[in-house]
């Protein structure tokens, strides 16, 4: 399909200008106002475009005497919100531009989708004028670093993928029962002696809070920013196996390597737990820039109702002291919610009169159902990696659904955004974490950037098809989908 215009997510406007294309030279140089939140970003596209032509391209703050212009401008005259941004290509000069540096790294990542190989390996960029917003405001992937740890540079490259389909919220599950995964001030012995051990006694590890903000910087620069999540009260033995006085006994319990959920939790009325909900989310929180820390929340197989509403309501609050905004999976919409408060939608089989009901007293959605957006399911029944117990997810699967209605009664209003979630029981290594996200990350990401009206699946498939080249050529793991027809 050499006429496809492989932008993905689907723009909101994409019209052909019918001037003569960009073409890539010697001279191509990225040109930038001096100012220090642009200049980052500028580098960050003369990278990406250093990559691609295979030479070094320079970065400059004035337009006279440079040919062949890539300029990246902030303006005012763009739709509404922080992420809209506009390309203009044609012959000598690539015009991007946005109403915020967040914008223009989408500009840039849609820059880089436009490239393509003329005969004679000239990289050249059709004519096009591209004006593009999202969506949802929360376009999320969630990483499970817990059951097996993810090493700072595999999170890179995940980063890098997110930042190339437009996805802006990274979502840590770094606290389980199989490990622990952040250093934490407070409570010095949750990495010493809960971080070694993964699912089937595979490595651990763990992020100290130099690599944390490694991460954290390195997703800003992409527009991707980090949302942390340690699991209360439920999923806690790697916490109950570091602190013994976080038990009944005050013994500590043994270190777990199954997959096995429900089992572990912790108790409201051990004069320990307090003070340790209160440390470890300060700690978290001053570690991240971002507005929001996760809480967890999910699979509390054996607390009674009231206890549970009470952990909720003390990590909620340890959170709000600390200065971020809460979110949590979606059975803490059975307790009392404060407005605000981010409730993550996963399993599609229960009741949804209690998401009705938080929404109606001022909770935001956040969809991730694992039939259509928990990428570790397997894509048929000969996958080898993966679960299944949401089903299989082909890739039209995680593509055909829409956030808006996926709960009856939900008003469309309350739906903060769409998030797609990585469990790593069987997944051991960055290929085979790309295996599974490639290419259904696209696909979420698309249901998340671009409006219904924008989107079809077979416009989706030609253009998704295209981006085959550019996985092979950077050393991706993918896999094949069978519905599309590839292009390589």
């Amino acid at each position: 399909m050499p006429d496809v215009i492989a932008v993905v997510p689907q723009p909101a406007v994409l019209d052909r200008t019918g001037d003569a294309p960009f073409l890539f030279t010697d001279a191509t140089t990225v040109v930038v106002d001096g100012r220090p939140d642009l200049i980052g970003i500028a580098v960050l596209a003369a990278d990406l475009l250093g990559r691609v032509s295979g030479r070094a391209v320079e970065v400059r703050y004035a337009e006279a005497g440079v040919s062949d212009i890539v300029r990246l401008r902030l303006v005012e005259s763009l739709p509404a919100g922080d992420e809209a941004y506009r390309v203009v290509a044609r012959n000598g000069r690539v015009d991007l531009e946005a109403r915020t540096p967040a914008g223009l790294v989408r500009a840039i990542v849609t820059l880089r989708q436009l490239i393509v190989t003329a005969p004679g390996g000239v990289l050249r960029v059709p004519a096009v004028r591209i004006e593009d917003w999202p969506r949802y405001a929360w376009r999320g992937l969630s990483i499970d670093v817990a059951r097996h740890f993810v090493t700072v540079p595999d999170l890179k490259v995940v980063i890098g993928l997110m930042s190339h389909y437009k996805l802006n919220v990274l979502h840590l599950h770094l606290t389980d029962d199989q490990g622990w995964r952040l250093h934490v001030p407070s409570r010095p012995l949750l990495t010493r002696l809960s971080s070694s051990t993964s699912v089937g006694g595979d490595p651990g590890g763990f992020y100290s809070p130099e690599d944390f903000a490694d991460i954290v910087a390195y997703g800003a620069v992409r527009g991707v920013r980090v949302v942390p999540e340690v699991d209360v009260p439920g999923h806690v033995n790697a916490a109950t196996h570091a602190y013994g006085e976080l038990t009944p006994s005050g013994e500590p319990t043994e270190a777990y390597t199954g997959i096995e959920v429900g089992f572990s939790r912790l108790h409201a009325d051990l004069p320990a737990t307090g003070p340790f909900l209160t440390d470890v989310f300060a700690d978290v929180a001053a570690m991240t820039p971002g507005e929001y820390v996760h809480i967890g929340g999910d699979e509390v197989l054996t607390m009674e109702a009231d206890e549970y509403a009470t952990f909720v309501a003390a990590a909620s609050a340890a959170v709000r002291a600390a200065g971020k905004k809460v979110v949590g999976w979606q059975e803490i919409a059975h307790t009392p919610l404060e407005p605000g408060t981010v409730v993550q939608y996963w399993d599609t089989r229960v009741d949804p009169a209690p998401f009705v009901e938080a929404a109606q007293a001022g909770a935001l959605l956040l969809m991730s159902p694992g039939s259509k957006a928990y990428l570790d399911m397997k894509y048929d029944a000969s996958t080898e990696l993966g679960l299944e117990w949401a089903g299989h997810i082909e890739l039209r699967d995680a593509y055909d659904w829409e956030p808006s209605t996926l709960i009856e009664g939900v008003p469309a209003a309350s739906v903060i955004g769409v998030e797609a979630a990585l469990w790593t029981e069987t997944l051991r290594n960055l290929p085979e974490l790309l295996q599974m996200l490639l290419p259904r990350l696209a696909a979420v990401a698309e249901v998340a950037w671009s409006s219904p009206e924008r989107r079809d699946w077979d416009g989706f498939r030609g253009r998704i098809s295209q981006h085959a080249a550019l996985w092979d050529r950077l050393g991706l793991a993918w896999y094949p989908s069978p519905q599309v027809d590839w292009t390589r």
